[in-house]
């Protein structure tokens, strides 16, 4: 399939209510509103293809931005590849959900992470972060270095309330992950998270959120859910 095919494949698939609920999260035109479940069986059609991936994500198109993440191949993308993506990322479903994903399955994934979260960038933060919280999800516990991820756990309790709005909501969601899924740093976690207590995040034109690290990770703690992995990052 060529990217034109793609593109009217994605058109059929769109709902006008998805579209809406995307456009009130920070979209903006061109998207059709395509729910991520339904894209599965043209991503099994094409599998992945990197060339593809680049010329759908540079349409600007939020699906086909979307479609790119899923059909991309990580290992064959450079550092100024996930620059670029990240350039082309205008919001946080795109930062966090696109290229924090597609940046997971690839080798270079703490690197530049790190590098994203001492940027000062809002949404580089937010994506760095997130990228971790990919990470630690899915992979061995001793693929990272303890000590690093206690420091990313003291940096978030010195500065999170004092950070970015987007990248609040990625601290917190680090702060969770770790409880939930790094078990060397399990109780180091639920301190943190105690000590942090509730996070207000401000939304443009929306009711602020309150997030509470603590009290969802003792939900896992309650559910027996600690050392949690997911099998796959992308779906």
């Amino acid at each position: 399939m060529n990217y034109e095919a793609v593109l009217e494949e994605l058109e059929t698939l769109g709902k006008e209510r998805t579209k809406k609920m995307y456009l009130s999260n920070g979209a903006r035109e061109p998207l059709y509103g395509v729910a991520t479940g339904v894209m599965k069986p043209i991503a099994k059609k094409i599998k992945i293809d990197q060339a593809l991936a680049e010329e759908l994500y540079a349409t600007g198109n939020y699906d086909a931005m979307y479609f790119a993440g899923i059909i991309a191949d990580p290992k064959a993308m450079t550092e100024a590849d996930f620059e670029r993506w990240m350039e082309g990322a205008y919001f946080y479903m795109l930062s966090d959900y696109v290229v924090a994903v597609t940046l997971s399955e690839s080798d270079l994934a703490q690197d530049i992470a790190d590098k994203w979260i001492a940027s000062g960038d809002e949404l580089r933060m937010s994506a760095g972060w997130s990228c971790y919280c990919w990470l630690l999800g899915n992979r061995k516990d001793h693929e990272f270095s303890e000590s690093k991820i206690s420091n990313m756990l003291k940096m978030v309790k010195t500065t999170i309330h004092d950070s970015p709005e987007r990248t609040k909501s990625a601290m917190n969601n680090f702060l969770y992950t770790v409880g939930v899924s790094y078990l060397p740093l399990h109780e180091m976690a639920v301190e943190t998270a105690k000590e942090v207590g509730i996070v207000e995040v401000k939304r443009e034109n929306k009711k602020n959120s309150y997030l509470n690290a603590s009290e969802n990770i003792q939900k896992d703690i309650d559910k027996g859910r600690i050392g949690f992995k997911r099998k796959y990052v992308r779906c």
